[in-house]
């Protein structure tokens, strides 16, 4: 392996906005660790140089530390840790399922964190973790009070992260994509699509790859760290990031 070359791990890499970092990553020449609960469905098929499938649940302490215990057996090193598994399940407060909320929450917020807790003691001086935030983390939308909690809380998490591993050179930041079509906004109506897109300055919406892209800058940041990072066509300009 090349003395320029990172390893990644990424997780819920083997589809969408996380599928494009893990195509971004090795265009780029690194290794990378796709962390997945079912490492038959990734549509990036492992090639045992660059590329692996692991199968992990982020909310599964155990499993994650053994993903992460394979990634150092193979490569030696942990270069940049991309919390991108996410859950989304709807519905207003009254109604919302309390399973529900527990479940988007544990996949979001607690399993970044386990998922750092396992990198932890790989990570050392120049290493990056980016999360994957969500413009509903900061901007309210009904029905959504599940996934806009774990996404707020997980800015939270960036943000006291980045101080607490700052003394060891570790940065830790925050991309947050806007409305880009993937498996989990897919389901979304046409007539929904259009009134999102009408709030868009840049009047249309993302690609996966556009994110991927934010995501590799950020992880080479060497000065960036706590940073909330919006890639959403300037959509979070219209009503702005907290203070």
């Amino acid at each position: 392996m090349s003395n320029n070359a990172k390893v990644w791990l990424v997780t819920g890499g083997s589809r969408g906005i996380g599928q494009a970092i893990v195509e971004r990553a090795l265009a780029g020449g690194d290794r990378v660790a796709v962390l997945t609960r079912n490492p038959q469905k990734a549509k990036l098929e492992a090639d045992g140089d660059k590329l692996v499938n692991l199968a992990a649940d982020v909310c599964d302490e155990v499993q994650l530390r053994d993903a992460v215990e394979q990634v150092i057996a193979k490569w030696g090193r942990l270069d940049v840790v991309v919390n991108n598994a996410g859950l989304h399940r709807g519905g207003k407060a009254s109604r919302l399922d309390l399973d529900d909320w527990d479940a988007v929450l544990q996949t979001n917020l607690s399993g970044a964190l386990k998922v750092i807790r396992a990198a932890d003691p790989h990570l050392n001086q120049g290493a990056s973790i980016v999360n994957i935030g969500a413009v509903v983390g900061f901007r309210g939308f009904p029905g959504d009070a599940a996934y806009a909690s774990s996404k707020a809380g997980l800015a939270g998490l960036t943000r006291a992260l980045s101080i607490e591993f700052a003394e060891r050179g570790i940065r830790v930041n925050l991309v947050i994509p806007g409305l880009v079509l993937t498996d989990m906004t897919s389901g979304l109506s046409e007539k929904a699509l259009n009134s999102m897109r009408s709030m868009i300055p840049l009047g249309r919406l993302g690609e996966a790859a556009e994110i991927a892209d934010a995501v590799h800058l950020v992880a080479a940041a060497t000065y960036m760290t706590g940073a909330f990072i919006p890639v959403d066509g300037g959509l979070m300009s219209t009503f702005g990031l907290p203070g």
